[in-house]
């Protein structure tokens, strides 16, 4: 028997889809409202730290990754002071932006605040990464792998990554590179040789190939070359150095790489100004006092390393390029471009050594200028320069050179 729309049956049909058509909706605000007392209940006697939460669930995450990220810190410790609540990434959030609280998060209290990263960022890393590990086990793990990234280690790979940088900068004179996607290269060719060894095989191009399918999900600020400071800053030091190496016929050796002073505090103050680490995630393993404040168990904690380096009362005129700020060292827990306390990056040497490398290389055999107008950074989330910073590269005159 076929039904018509004047059949009872098919009536109560369209009453009944008619009333989940309005129910959706009704639902969708009622779990949102669910997830807004979840997130934000807290004991009546207890104070959060002030802020705004923003959207359910989306909260501030869409402004943190369209605007600048130093506006966006800035404006709302303006507003709210060195520590504020928020909510990004589908987490709530603690911000704070002074030493003496990072200290206490990073350090003297870690115990308190659990190394972690929203959701997503743990899926992709993996629950076994060393990040997320704590106490006797994580001590152990980190002295395994920090000791292959000690100073008296990584010196005998000055030659190794002297030679990638000799490979890939020919490749650079008189075209157009990519500056971001070169630097990208260059870190990842230098990694490989530190985790591998020397030896290149058929592998290596797998690793290349999940590693760029890895990063598109997760992706970090690059190291960005100043330009013009590099001439001024580097000018009788990297000529000084080349000078004696071509006089010996030699390579670079581990001691001349520590005669960079200058070349060191360009790194220092690039590190500062670009901010590759802006923040770092915590996650309160229980209910914590903290600086008057209440930190519900599981909420995140964020500890701004950018608007920390970026604080004038740390370093006068922040937005100014001065590697001569360097010349005395910074105040304790002002300074973390590799993180701070137990958790912090066990391979921060050899990237200093990676750099000084390029950079001896780079300044004293060529030349390299912007190409195109238009400069600046883009956000799509994280801070890169905007279309990788193309640059054109040329091989320096040779009388220039010698």
């Amino acid at each position: 028997m076929q039904l018509s729309l004047s059949t009872p049956f098919a009536f109560a049909t369209l009453r009944y889809s008619q009333v989940a058509i309005v129910m959706v909706p009704v639902l969708f605000c009622c779990f949102s409202l669910l997830l807004l007392f979840l997130q934000w209940h807290h004991p009546k006697d207890k104070r959060l730290p002030p802020g705004s939460m923003g959207w359910p669930y989306i909260g501030e995450t869409l402004k943190l990754y369209t605007e600048n990220p130093n506006s966006f810190f800035s404006n709302r410790q303006k507003r709210f002071g060195d520590i504020f609540k928020t909510h990004i990434l589908g987490c709530p959030c603690v911000m704070i932006s002074s030493p003496e609280a990072a200290r206490i998060v990073l350090v003297t209290r870690a115990h308190l605040f659990k190394p972690t990263y929203p959701t997503s960022k743990e899926k992709m890393i993996g629950p076994e990464a060393l990040f997320f590990h704590q106490g006797p086990y994580h001590s152990r793990l980190k002295k395994l792998v920090q000791a292959s990234f000690l100073p008296s280690a990584i010196r005998g790979s000055v030659s190794e990554i002297e030679q990638i940088v000799l490979r890939l900068l020919p490749t650079w004179k008189s075209n157009t590179i990519n500056t971001l996607q070169e630097m990208k290269r260059y870190a990842f060719d230098v990694a490989m040789i530190s985790a591998f060894g020397a030896k290149q095989d058929m592998e290596m191009d797998g690793i290349k190939h999940l590693y760029r399918c890895l990063e598109k999900g997760y992706n970090s600020m690059p190291l960005d070359l100043p330009g013009t400071p590099f001439h001024k800053a580097m000018k009788r030091e990297q000529e000084v150095i080349r000078s004696k190496i071509v006089e010996a016929n030699r390579g670079l050796t581990w001691e001349d790489t520590r005669r960079m002073p200058l070349t060191s505090r360009v790194i220092q103050e690039t590190l500062r100004t670009a901010s590759i680490l802006s923040f770092t995630f915590r996650e309160a393993v229980q209910d914590v006092e903290f600086e008057g404040y209440f930190i519900p168990k599981g909420w995140k904690v964020l500890p701004l390393f950018r608007s920390i380096h970026h604080c004038a009362d740390f370093f006068p005129q922040p937005e100014k390029f001065d590697p001569s700020r360097f010349e005395v060292p910074p105040r304790p827990n002002t300074y973390m471009p590799f993180g701070n306390g137990v958790h912090s990056c066990p391979g921060s040497e050899l990237a200093k050594l990676e750099m000084l490398i390029l950079l001896h290389h780079l300044t004293t055999t060529y030349r390299w200028q912007t190409v195109g107008d238009e400069g600046g950074i883009q956000y799509g989330p994280f801070p890169v320069p905007k279309l990788g910073l193309p640059i054109r590269v040329n091989r320096r005159n040779k009388a220039a050179i010698s």
